[in-house]
């Protein structure tokens, strides 16, 4: 296979080192607006597979040029370029994976026209007609969340015959310690992506209909398992919420996502600093969201600063997902509860494995979106625009099991029962 990765940030390292260790991968394409990033990355990961050339994601023509001969592009990129590199797909007759998409940056998902407000709409799929008509498939949603997380609900959803509720919460912690009274905002990703996810009112999938929630409501509790433990988590905007009802459906009536609250950027936000428009300061026009990010410290490039040393080092982060699903089988009301760590894996001695095998520790994103590609490649897919839980579960679980990470989950079941 030859593969277009388009971004080579802290993704998109990870995805090529990935990628230049597999023996049904040919070539690769790793292409970046900043040039010496996507060098520096193909340096540190010294293969003959990889070739580095500078992509604008902002112009079709220059993806399509990438894509030349490609089996399929990973766009790991903004979102705001999805649609730039699905046309460039089509063009070069290559498959499109992303994993994240919708509303780029407004905060409002339906505020234009994007695969989530066409769903909320009940409207055709922007690009469906168009990958099918080319034999081609477009997955998008095919990483941590959404991606696994769809793919293990679905895993659940096909143990029963009809599905009533999905409630999925995601608990993290950072493990690191400090002597700080006081810190600042530190993101660990895109500060963009960070802050734009919190400052959206989430959507609520409820008796057939998408609900808007305010912002950090829903509050609750949530015991993950160690080492997050209690975390308090709310609402949050994310796709599942959205695709889940509209590709499963099985009858769902309840899809709800909650998140761990962060009571720093909350504060931020609800002062008004995830604001896009404008406002007056002494006479000067200044946009809020644009004054918060220039101060915001930028994450550390984790693929590019990580080695043999620091991979055998103790994680300083964990985050544990959980998605609980109640519904009906063979007339029995049945629940059940299945949770994982998103990083897909616990322990330092597997961190260190996996860096190992693939000179990458952060792969939680870059391999789903790498087995998607290798499904899509492979005839495993339905054509044209596809979300995540529409891949079988199973084939997906063994092609990552057999890429040497299999994915180890808890499941337990509980079941109404009646004696009389």
């Amino acid at each position: 296979m030859k593969i277009l990765i388009v971004g080579a940030g802290a993704q998109g390292g990870p995805c090529a080192s990935i990628l230049a260790r597999d023996k049904n991968v040919s070539e690769i394409v790793l292409g970046d607006i900043d040039l010496d990033l996507a060098n520096k990355v193909t340096n540190k990961i010294k293969s003959d597979k990889i070739t580095t050339t500078r992509v604008d994601a902002g112009k079709v023509e220059d993806i399509e040029r990438a894509a030349r001969g490609a089996d399929a592009i990973i766009n790991l990129t903004l979102t705001a370029f999805n649609e730039n590199i699905m046309q460039a797909a089509l063009k070069s007759g290559a498959h499109y994976v992303d994993t994240s998409f919708g509303e780029p940056s407004l905060l409002d998902i339906c505020a234009r026209d994007n695969i989530l407000a066409q769903i909320i709409e009940n409207r055709p799929l922007a690009f469906d007609s168009e990958f099918k008509e080319a034999g081609l498939t477009a997955l998008v949603g095919c990483g941590e969340s959404p991606g696994v997380t769809n793919i293990l609900t679905r895993y659940i959803c096909d143990k029963l015959d009809r599905v009533d509720e999905i409630h999925i919460r995601d608990g993290e912690k950072l493990l690191d310690k400090t002597e700080e009274v006081v810190k600042g905002w530190e993101p660990t990703w895109s500060p963009f992506r960070t802050l734009w996810g919190y400052a959206v009112e989430p959507a609520v999938f409820e008796n057939g209909e998408y609900r808007k929630y305010p912002i950090f409501s829903g509050c609750e509790e949530h015991n993950f398992p160690d080492p997050v433990g209690s975390v308090l988590i709310s609402y949050h905007q994310h796709q599942e919420t959205i695709t889940l009802p509209h590709f499963i459906g099985k009858g769902i009536k309840y899809v709800g996502f909650k998140y761990t609250v962060n009571p720093l950027l909350g504060a931020l936000i609800k002062m008004g600093f995830a604001n896009p428009e404008p406002v007056d300061v002494k006479g000067i026009k200044v946009i809020p969201r644009d004054v918060l990010l220039k101060l915001a410290p930028r994450p550390i490039n984790a693929f590019l600063a990580e080695d043999e040393k620091t991979a055998k080092l103790p994680p300083t982060y964990a985050e544990f997902s959980e998605v609980e699903i109640k519904g009906e089988k063979a007339g029995e009301s049945i629940k059940y509860k299945i949770w994982w760590p998103a990083s897909l894996y616990s322990y330092t001695e597997e961190q260190w494995e996996i860096y190992r095998r693939f000179g990458a520790t952060n792969i939680g994103v870059a391999l789903p979106a790498i087995v998607g590609a290798k499904m899509c490649v492979q005839g495993l897919t339905d054509k044209g625009l596809v979300s995540s839980e529409c891949l079988d579960p199973i084939k997906f679980l063994k092609m990552m099991a057999e890429m040497g990470v299999p994915l180890k989950f808890n499941e337990t079941l509980s079941k109404q029962v009646s004696i009389s």
